[in-house]
């Protein structure tokens, strides 16, 4: 079921890029000389589809890496509750290992005592 739903939204998007590249395949000078025009230092001719998709997926990489740094801080405090987790796990059996051989807890000090 999801190969079909994948294939009924991946195929007209595939043949609107076709299509695309088939009505824009004239050749442009695309120039990175914003001061001369007429005989720029470093100019290519490519055609229209190929500066449309190269400025896509830069568009795409560079959306990606945003997104990517502005998480880090989220897959940082994922990565501190996952140790506070293992840390909180591993002292539950201590002490569930210690009251199964009859120790007693160790009772808190006078000054940690909660009050209710």
């Amino acid at each position: 079921m999801i190969r079909f739903l994948k294939a009924l939204v991946l195929l007209p998007v595939a043949v609107l890029v076709v299509l695309l590249a088939v009505a824009n395949r004239s050749p442009v000078t695309l120039s990175l000389d914003p001061f001369s025009r007429e005989a720029p230092e470093f100019a290519v001719q490519l055609p229209l589809f190929a500066v449309i998709f190269a400025a896509v997926m830069v568009g795409v990489v560079i959306g990606g890496a945003a997104t990517w740094l502005a998480q880090g801080k989220h897959r940082r405090a994922r990565r501190a509750f996952r140790r506070e987790v293992s840390q909180l796990r591993s002292e539950a059996e201590r002490l569930r290992a210690q009251s199964r051989t009859g120790s007693t807890l160790p009772s808190l000090p006078p000054s940690q005592t909660p009050t209710f």
